[in-house]
């Protein structure tokens, strides 16, 4: 299941990880369309990208960036051994990676921590407003493993109509509050 893991927030952050320096080339997840000769240019390749393409690379990128180094050397660790499995096993890990619900897959640009989380905390984060976002990944970060799994928990008990109240919520409970915060809101 590790090796998995790795895979899918490799194959999630990959396009935007320029820095990984993987010696294979990766082929996308997806076939692209046919397209002219690769130019050697960067500029004329973004061009040439359509506008939805570019706004993919931009997310990924973010996500690269957001990610705390440790996590980033995670990644470039997956990099690796995604690059040393054979040919077929890669090709297998990309289908089941391409197979997976979008907001599954998207859920891995958090990172190796959060994205292995994500089908739990999509609930509560899967249509996070733009000026929650940033605090929300942040408290997230700071959450300890039993914690995110006490908010898994929570996010999936709460019904649509009251995430956003608790979305709210949780933001505003200081840092040193949080456990005892989510055990009281897991005891109700």
């Amino acid at each position: 299941m590790r090796k998995i893991e790795g895979a899918w927030l490799l194959l999630a952050l990959l396009p935007a990880a320029v820095s990984l320096a993987t010696p294979v080339a990766l082929r996308p997840l997806v076939e692209p369309p046919p397209r002219a000769p690769q130019a050697t240019d960067p500029q004329v390749r973004w061009a040439a990208l359509a506008p939805a393409q570019q706004r993919d690379v931009r997310t990924r990128y973010a996500a690269w960036r957001a990610l705390p180094e440790s996590e980033r050397q995670r990644v470039r660790k997956a990099a690796a051994e995604l690059a040393a499995l054979p040919a077929a096993e890669r090709d297998a890990l990309r289908g089941r990676f391409a197979g997976l619900d979008r907001l599954y897959r998207d859920g891995w640009q958090l990172g190796p921590r959060l994205g292995a989380l994500y089908p739990k905390l999509q609930p509560l984060l899967g249509y996070l407003p733009e000026p929650q976002r940033a605090p929300m990944l942040a408290l997230l970060r700071e959450l300890d493993a039993a914690q995110l799994a006490q908010l898994g928990l929570l996010s999936q008990r709460t019904p649509p109509q009251a995430r956003d109240a608790l979305r709210e919520e949780l933001l505003a409970v200081p840092a040193t509050g949080r456990a005892e915060w989510l055990r009281r809101k897991l005891d109700k």
